[in-house]
């Protein structure tokens, strides 16, 4: 069987994957989503959803750093991985231990994409269906919702010293937009590092968003961020609902509504 990743890559596979190394979190909870638990043999220690994982899954490294013996030993049919989170050295290594499939996500589409390509691999086509129809029911009631939304320009934090943020060509850049956020750094690198003394030059925003992860903001950082940004109001959010992908945008419309009525 010959199936495509979305880098477009072949993947030779004998059978349907019965062993399944995940290096991508998102990605390791939509398996469990779609009824694979027991196919997943390794996951990463960033791997936190479903959380019983980590107690019966081995864990083999991060999603930048791998051991690859012990991948190897698990004699796994299929690993996943992604454009963004993984390096291309590692990929190189771990197609010497099995067919490697990447995702490349930067939309909901993409997203819907990788859930459709899941369902043909791992031979559970109704699950997938199952799960994108839910997305996009809930997506259509979102954008009736937000429509009505003013538009508000915000600044969202992944990370401190240095002090980045999400830029163009991200995912999360996308659900901004989606919830009529508009970054004021849409045109700045995917991940520029950035100045907090130039913010209000760069944008001036009305709402900071502090995201719960990579990097696990706390309220002094709010108050640093808020000695450079006068009017703007700082807000923390849950990074796996704007960075996730897979089964978790079941649940991020929602949530995305719920934060919406806070603001």
């Amino acid at each position: 069987m010959i199936f495509k990743d979305q880098l477009q890559r072949e993947i030779t596979l004998g059978k349907t994957p019965e062993r399944i190394v995940s290096l991508v979190p998102s990605q390791t909870e939509l398996l469990f989503d779609l009824g694979l638990e027991n196919a997943v043999v390794g996951i990463t220690k960033f791997c936190v959803h479903p959380y019983h994982f980590k107690s019966l899954k081995t864990v083999v490294g991060g999603t930048k750093k791998v051991k690859f013996d012990r991948i190897r030993e698990l004699q796994p049919d299929i690993i996943l991985c992604n454009k963004e989170e993984n390096t291309r050295e590692m990929v190189e290594e771990l197609e010497k231990i099995a067919p490697v499939h990447i995702s490349d996500i930067y939309t909901i589409t993409d997203a819907l994409e990788l859930i459709a390509q899941y369902g043909k691999i791992f031979s559970c086509r109704t699950e997938a269906s199952r799960i994108s129809d839910k997305i996009k029911y809930r997506l259509r009631d979102f954008e009736h919702y937000i429509a009505d939304q003013p538009l508000l320009k915000v600044a969202y934090f992944i990370w401190r010293a240095p002090w980045m943020v999400a830029g163009r060509d991200t995912f999360i850049n996308h659900l901004l937009e989606l919830n009529r956020f508009e970054n004021i750094y849409r045109d700045k690198a995917r991940y520029p590092e950035i100045e907090l003394k130039k913010i209000r030059l760069e944008g001036d925003p009305d709402l900071v968003f502090l995201s719960s992860e990579p990097y696990p903001f706390k309220e002094e950082h709010a108050f640093e961020v808020g000695r450079f940004t006068h009017h703007a109001k700082t807000v923390f959010v849950d990074g796996e609902m704007f960075s996730w992908y897979g089964s978790r945008l079941v649940k991020a419309f929602a949530y995305f509504r719920a934060l919406r009525e806070r603001l």
